[in-house]
């Protein structure tokens, strides 16, 4: 078996606050998610040695053992004292769906009540696992479902790579398995929330992702996504070096502004002298630039010769995304033939404009259709949900 290294950037990582290693039950540790470095730390202020670490999380994220007895190298006397102090939890099911084109779904549920959904996308050379980081979003995108849905709070970093670590017990993908054999090749920070507002935890999950005894996920083959949050994207790329998408889907600050609200704080001159000066785009490693087409909103001919000029310049891909219905929405997806219109003009510049294929529809799985029940109340709510109880009781005493 052979194990790669991790890379020295890929083991600087940030300590994260102890309180969010706390297991469902609030009395032991998870280890899920805690960086590598804290671990160690952990471990040695416990009277083990360092070597103890590497031993350990080879039964974490290579073998996805869920069990401290099945960790059968480690001395019965270690694997106890774990067992009175750690658990090694990931995130419940609350629903599993399938789709007639192979996509699954899943409904996860955290400890606190709060769900996020995780989506696999089967495809003949590759898998891919979309992965949220925020419960609802940050953001309220007109055309997204999740936008829809108010930020309840930041994943923490073992929610986040529990749902590839749940996704691959689905699959039987342990130990890890070689590139070639993977249902998992490829994960995608394009699920529920802004992971750029999650940087810390979001950061953590993808260097445990990353690292070579463990996982072992390329750093090539994962992408984040971001809506534009500008200062946040030169700190991604130095630091992680993972894959960029940004979320454009406009052309003009006037549309921008009036479907995508983060363009009001960071505009579009902004967001594309960022994707210029992005660490590592080149013509190898291009951003991927997202555009959902909407129905005489930003599928004119017009904005198709305008895209090319603004991402002149820069190393580009752009995925062409046809809108997909959700309960509510007041959008229409462009017809086939203004899609292929506007895929012409942009491929005929010398551009690569694929037009994503829609898949997981069925079961409400395709891009901009996420989103849980989890609702964070507003003040107001609260005030009045109170005063509603406080009534019941009063006329319950009458």
């Amino acid at each position: 078996m052979n194990h790669v290294a991790p890379s020295p950037e890929m083991s600087a990582s940030l300590a994260l606050n102890p309180e969010q290693f706390a297991s469902a039950d609030g009395q032991k540790i998870n280890l899920i998610g805690i960086p590598r470095e804290q671990l160690a730390d952990m471990l040695e202020e416990r009277g083990h040695k360092k070597f103890r670490t590497k031993q350990l999380w080879h039964w974490l994220y290579w073998q996805g053992v869920t069990d401290f007895d099945a960790m059968t190298n480690l001395s019965k006397d270690f694997r106890r004292q774990l067992a009175d102090e750690f658990v090694i939890e990931r995130p419940s099911v609350s629903e599993a769906l399938n789709s007639a084109d192979g996509t699954a779904k899943w409904l996860l549920k955290f400890p606190d009540g709060n769900e996020v959904e995780t989506v696999h996308i089967p495809e003949a050379d590759r898998g891919t696992l979309c992965v949220s980081s925020q419960v609802g979003c940050t953001l309220t995108c007109k055309f997204c479902h999740t936008g829809t849905q108010r930020l309840v709070r930041n994943l923490t970093a073992a929610e986040v790579v529990g749902q590839l670590m749940l996704a691959r017990d689905a699959f039987g993908e342990w130990p890890t398995p070689s590139d070639h054999s993977r249902m998992i090749t490829n994960v995608v920070m394009m699920g529920m929330g802004e992971p750029l507002y999650n940087y810390d935890n979001v950061a953590a999950a993808l260097r445990i992702v990353m690292d070579g005894e463990g996982i072992s996920l390329s750093k090539r083959r994962i992408t984040l996504s971001t809506s534009g949050v500008v200062p946040a994207m030169r700190k991604c790329g130095e630091e992680l070096n993972v894959n960029l998408a940004v979320s454009l889907h406009a052309v003009d600050n006037d549309t921008r502004d009036g479907i995508m609200p983060i363009n009001k704080k960071y505009p579009l001159e902004e967001l594309l002298d960022a994707c210029r000066t992005y660490p590592g785009v080149t013509n190898a490693r291009r951003i991927t630039f997202e555009y959902v087409m909407l129905k005489g909103i930003n599928d004119s001919d017009a904005d198709a010769r305008q895209l090319i000029r603004m991402l002149r310049g820069i190393p580009s891909k752009i995925n062409l995304i046809p809108f997909n219905p959700w309960p509510g929405s007041d959008y229409e997806c462009s017809s086939a033939r203004r899609i292929a219109s506007f895929q012409s003009i942009v491929q005929d510049a010398g551009l690569s404009a694929p037009v994503r294929t829609t898949r997981g529809e069925d079961i409400l799985a395709a891009c901009g259709q996420l989103k849980s029940e989890s609702q964070k109340m507003r003040r107001s709510e609260r005030d009045a949900l109170a005063a509603a109880h406080l009534a019941a009781q009063v006329a319950a005493q009458d």
